[in-house]
């Protein structure tokens, strides 16, 4: 019986591999990328900077977490302007969510399902307008915590409310972990794709056949996410699931909201310098994506 389900799901698109290496690439021939979550202001932004420069390694992803409605304009314009002086994607994420608004049951155990979703029309409409407010910024990357909100961002974008340049990456917190739903969220207009974070490498492997986009997966985690730490699955990680964001320095947070200091950021930097010598030990052959990819989500002042 599970063959002839198995053989369903094949004739409706679903395909299984198991550990296949992946062919797939980003547009510059690289394989794999880095990204450092977690840097909620232009403070932190340029420490991290500096302490990536001082160790001669290359990232090509920052990703704010807070919520854009956490910054101010000036803000906002800081890391847009560092972001484009270092040629680096700045993604920053919708601040409308369950956790903030007045939901009771989000605050519960249970509750804590809805994760980051939002509730009602309105928070729909509040999310649509911090979204519009990043871009009017120059900001090119929204991180996404909600499948609804996908839909309508991609959209907006069809009929040119939203620029066509604006990349969407959907969090490991909307809890995706499975190749149908890397395919509908591919399909529904994301640009990448964070399942969550504790997926084998056979389920990696199983999800990247299925989908063409990227996909962001967490070297490590913060403690309120497991805490766990993967650096030697790293080169087999790019094997099966290139092209690939490497989402490193978690560990050094608490909490996914965690505020990264000018010490801590340090430590990320770090973290970062680990993961990218395990790869040069373990899979020297790998190819780091250049920075001067033509599809990175590189702010533009508007």
């Amino acid at each position: 019986m599970m063959d002839e389900t198995k053989e369903a799901l094949t004739k409706i698109g679903i395909k299984f591999s198991q550990n296949k290496q992946s062919n797939k690439r980003f547009s510059d021939g690289g394989q794999y990328r880095i990204e450092v979550p977690g840097i909620q202001n232009p403070i932190a932004m340029s420490s991290l900077i500096s302490a990536i420069e001082e160790k001669n390694i290359i990232i090509h992803r920052v990703t704010q977490t807070k919520g854009i409605m956490l910054l101010t304009d000036d803000e906002i314009n800081k890391m847009v302007d560092l972001a484009i002086e270092n040629k680096l994607e700045l993604f920053l994420s919708v601040g409308p969510r369950a956790t903030y608004d007045t939901s009771a049951t989000a605050q519960t155990k249970e509750g804590s399902r809805i994760a980051y979703r939002i509730r009602g029309y309105e928070n729909l409409v509040y999310a649509i307008e911090d979204v519009k407010r990043a871009i009017s910024l120059g900001v090119k990357g929204i991180l996404l915590y909600d499948e609804g909100l996908l839909y309508c961002l991609n959209k907006l974008r069809e009929i040119d409310e939203i620029p066509y340049d604006v990349h969407f990456k959907v969090s490991a917190h909307t809890g995706h972990g499975n190749p149908a739903s890397a395919i509908l969220l591919e399909q529904l207009g994301a640009g990448s794709i964070n399942p969550v974070r504790d997926l084998s490498i056979e389920m990696l492997s199983n999800i990247r056949q299925n989908i063409d986009i990227p996909l962001d997966i967490h070297t490590e985690n913060p403690k309120s996410s497991g805490g766990f730490i993967r650096h030697y699955e790293v080169p087999e990680i790019i094997k099966v699931a290139s092209p690939v964001y490497l989402k490193t320095g978690g560990s050094v947070a608490q909490t996914h909201n965690w505020d990264t200091t000018v010490d801590s950021v340090k430590q990320r930097a770090k973290q970062v310098e680990l993961v990218v010598k395990m790869i040069n030990r373990y899979y020297g052959d790998a190819l780091i994506s250049n920075k001067s990819s033509k599809d990175l989500a590189i702010p533009k002042k508007v």
